[in-house]
């Protein structure tokens, strides 16, 4: 039988891996010029960057003006709130439970007098100037129809694309035209994205290269209760949580890991969630869910389910109160979860975006000293790998799960994909994992794949 499937070393996650591992030895051996890699990846990111609004706009205006029914958009637009909310609510408990039994600061004795204010001015004036829940209701509303599209402004274009979408499911039959239109140019963009993505590894590869020439292994160290307790945190939340929704959902988190190594290693590696929307936007759809739900369910996501982000918040928080011995009552966690559960929302799925949120929470607040963020800077990349890998599987399980809500997830979809990947990649012919529910995938569906490759 002839293999057509590509060499292993010809595979995305494989080139991204290598070049994360090539950048870090840069970044070690050779961290002058590990430092100013960062304008590579930065690069790689804009590029995808520009691509995400017309995008998101093409998806969801053809998803719903394919549903033909504008109450089917407002009950998944129902469905998904709810979960969102209930995840990252879930997500902020499970981090201030985590750093109350571990007390990362604990011991560190941090005289606040001592530190450089200066060194977090900026975030704090990020955080200042993103107004209160008002102004960030009012912000969803575009100054012109084309402005959203102009800045990249992630829900102002889901505002936009729902309105057109609705519009075009109203005209009927007159609308088609044009929703073919955007159709096209919707898989003409995907293309585009398919070239891009060739530039991942290198992406990815000079991302780790600044983090590790920038900041170096010792501030690793010097902090190293905090990132072990929160990437033991994440894990923690990914495998159990998100493993349980996924299960339920009827895609077990190992083959969901699996069939989206690729999209994992390069967040990881540019620690931006945005440089994979559209492969995943267009993997999920692959995987069996209904392209209504991608397009309004995940890019919305981004903003209102980062749950490595809510995890992140409320260990950060809490650990900077620790570090510098500020008493903080069971009342005053209180206030500080509640405080979060509104400013985590505005966290976007950019590099550095849940620190510019942090800030703003201990302006709010007060109690917690706002000059401790200094302690994180330093490895607040590092934070970052963790929390944007939770955010991108967070996502992707959370669009699974509400279109197995909605029914709008085909698990028979799944079961081919899954073991057309399994077929492609190692000339398959073996017997696939239970999916919960449906039984084996089976022998003869993969050995007829088989087949169809050997012709």
């Amino acid at each position: 039988m002839s293999n057509t499937s590509p060499r292993w070393y010809g595979q995305l996650y494989v080139q991204v891996l290598i070049g994360i591992v090539i950048g870090g030895a840069i970044g070690f051996f050779l961290p002058d010029i590990g430092a100013k890699l960062q304008p590579l990846a930065d690069g790689f990111i804009k590029l995808i960057k520009m691509l995400l609004a017309p995008i998101i706009f093409g998806t969801v205006v053809v998803g719903i003006a394919k549903m033909g029914s504008i109450k089917e958009v407002g009950r998944i637009g129902g469905k998904a709130l709810i979960y969102f909310e209930v995840l990252s609510t879930l997500a902020l408990v499970i981090g201030l439970v985590v750093v109350n039994v571990l007390k990362p600061g604990v011991g560190m004795n941090i005289d606040i007098s001592t530190l450089n204010a200066s060194a977090v001015n900026g975030y704090a004036q990020a955080a200042a100037a993103q107004g209160g829940i008002v102004d960030f209701l009012l912000n969803i509303i575009p100054t012109t129809l084309f402005d959203a599209f102009a800045k990249g402004a992630m829900l102002q274009v889901i505002l936009v694309s729902v309105l057109m979408g609705v519009a075009l499911v109203q005209l009927g039959d007159t609308g088609k035209p044009l929703v073919n239109v955007i159709d096209l140019l919707l898989q003409s963009l995907f293309r585009i994205v398919a070239i891009v993505m060739k530039l991942a590894p290198l992406g990815a590869g000079a991302g780790m290269a600044f983090t590790i020439g920038k900041y170096g292994i010792g501030t690793l160290m010097s902090l190293g209760q905090l990132l072990v307790a929160l990437y033991l945190t994440t894990l923690l939340f990914i495998v159990v949580v998100l493993g349980s929704v996924a299960r339920w959902s009827g895609l077990p988190l190992l083959q969901f890991l699996r069939y989206f190594k690729d999209e994992i290693l390069v967040t990881l590696g540019t620690c931006s969630t945005e440089a994979v929307l559209p492969r995943m936007m267009v993997k999920l759809e692959k995987l069996g869910c209904s392209k209504s739900v991608v397009g309004m369910v995940l890019p919305t996501g981004y903003t209102f389910n980062s749950d490595g982000t809510c995890i992140y918040l409320t260990m950060a928080a809490i650990f900077v109160a620790q570090a510098t011995n500020t008493p903080l009552s069971l009342m005053d966690q209180m206030v500080v979860l509640g405080v979060l559960l509104l400013t985590s929302k505005g966290s976007a799925g950019v590099a550095g975006a849940g620190f510019v949120t942090l800030a703003a929470t201990l302006s709010a607040i007060h109690g917690i000293p706002l000059v401790g963020l200094v302690l994180l800077l330093g490895v607040d990349r590092f934070l970052n790998e963790a929390r944007a890998v939770t955010n991108l599987i967070g996502n992707g399980i959370g669009t699974i799960a509400i279109a197995k809500w909605d029914g709008a997830f085909d698990v028979e979809q799944a079961r081919r994909e899954l073991a057309g990947m399994k077929v492609q990649s190692e000339g398959g012919g073996e017997r696939l994992p239970v999916m919960p529910g449906t039984g084996f995938v089976g022998e003869k569906l993969v050995r007829d794949r088989a087949l169809k490759v050997e012709r």
